[in-house]
C-alpha cells in the first residue's frame, strides 16, 4: 500500500481515457436544494467546466475516503460537517467513477484551495442543467438527480 499510488491514466473497456489507476471518486455535497460545484481551471483535463470535487483513488482507500480526501484537497471542507448517504457507480468495466452523495450542515464552508479550481459555488439543483458541465458529469447527472430526488426515502445512510 503506497500513498498517492492512484495517479495515472487508464484506457477503459468503453474506449475512453480516464484519470485514476484504481478508479476515481467524487463528492457531491448537498445542502438544502443546492449542490457544491467546482469550476475547473482551463488547464486541467476537461477544463473550464463545472463538476464536483473528485479525482483518482489510491489503492488503499475506500470510495468514501477517496472522495472526501479529494474534496478536502480541492475545496478545503471539514468532513465532520458531512453525512454520506449513497454512492452512485459509473462502471466502465476495468475502471469506474463513484459519486458519494453526502448531506452537509450549514457549518460546512468550501473555497478554492489550489489552482485546479477557478471557483466553488453552491448551485440550485434546478439550475445545474443550464451550466457547462464536465462531460462525464453530464452523462451521470440524470441518474444522480433521480437519486437526490429520493434521498429522504433513505433509512440507513452510509457512515464515515
Amino acid at each position: 500500500m503506497v500513498a498517492r499510488d492512484g495517479d495515472g491514466w487508464v484506457d477503459c473497456d468503453c474506449g475512453n481515457r480516464h484519470w485514476g489507476l484504481h478508479g476515481a471518486a467524487g463528492l457531491m455535497i448537498i445542502r438544502d436544494a443546492t449542490i457544491l460545484l467546482q469550476h475547473r481551471a482551463p488547464w486541467v483535463h476537461n477544463g473550464d467546466t463545472w463538476g464536483i470535487p473528485g479525482g483518482a483513488r489510491d489503492s488503499h482507500e475506500t470510495i468514501i475516503d477517496g472522495a472526501i480526501r479529494e474534496a478536502i484537497e480541492e475545496t478545503g471542507i471539514e468532513p465532520e460537517f458531512l453525512t454520506p448517504l449513497v454512492i452512485h457507480e459509473d462502471n466502465h468495466g476495468n475502471w469506474r467513477y463513484d459519486t458519494v452523495i453526502a448531506r452537509a450542515t450549514n457549518k460546512l464552508i468550501a473555497h478554492e484551495v489550489n489552482d485546479e479550481s477557478h471557483e466553488v459555488r453552491w448551485v440550485e439543483i434546478e439550475k445545474i442543467d443550464a451550466m457547462t458541465l464536465h462531460p462525464s458529469f453530464i452523462k451521470s447527472w440524470p441518474a444522480i438527480k433521480a437519486l437526490i430526488a429520493n434521498l429522504d426515502d433513505l433509512i440507513d445512510p452510509l457512515q464515515l
